[in-house]
């Protein structure tokens, strides 16, 4: 069973996306909108990775997970408009991950009728719904300006 494996992943998912979101929160703090949306989005990632936490306890011990199974971060803050909109795109990619190991996750948990996990994983379920949009949407508003004057 790779339940537990996946749900590892998860909350390692969710930890290196909150340290993304500070990181270009931090990087970025002359624009002011991107700075508190993405230290707010860290704030979320952080407690989604604690609730996680506590349903790792309750399942078996996890197993040998596949090879090249761990979470790729953001390095350090990029410089400029071009830097800002290559970390959304980096952002981006996680918060995908996420939402598909969410996925992936919850209908295991549905399957083994797991009501607390699944109770869980559909908690965060906006959360990310929410910081997709968000990242969409501030992409598709800095690249025209980066791409085209800057």
């Amino acid at each position: 069973m790779h339940l537990t494996d996946y749900l590892l992943l998860l909350r390692r998912a969710e930890t290196v996306l909150a340290t993304g979101y500070r990181t270009v929160s931090e990087g970025h703090a002359a624009d002011a909108d991107v700075h508190f949306a993405a230290a707010g989005h860290a704030d979320r990632c952080d407690c989604h990775a604690r609730d996680l936490a506590a349903a790792v306890d309750r399942l078996p011990a996890a197993g040998d997970p596949p090879e090249r199974f761990d979470v790729v971060g953001l390095g350090p803050a990029r410089t400029g408009p071009a830097g800002l909109l290559r970390d959304l795109l980096d952002l981006y990619l996680v918060a995908s991950l996420v939402d598909a190991t969410r996925t992936a996750v919850l209908q295991a948990a549905k399957a083994k009728r797991d009501t607390a996990l699944v109770e869980v994983i559909q908690a965060h379920a906006a959360d990310t719904a929410a910081q997709l949009a968000w990242l969409t949407m501030t992409v598709k508003a800095t690249a025209p300006q980066t791409l085209l004057v800057a």
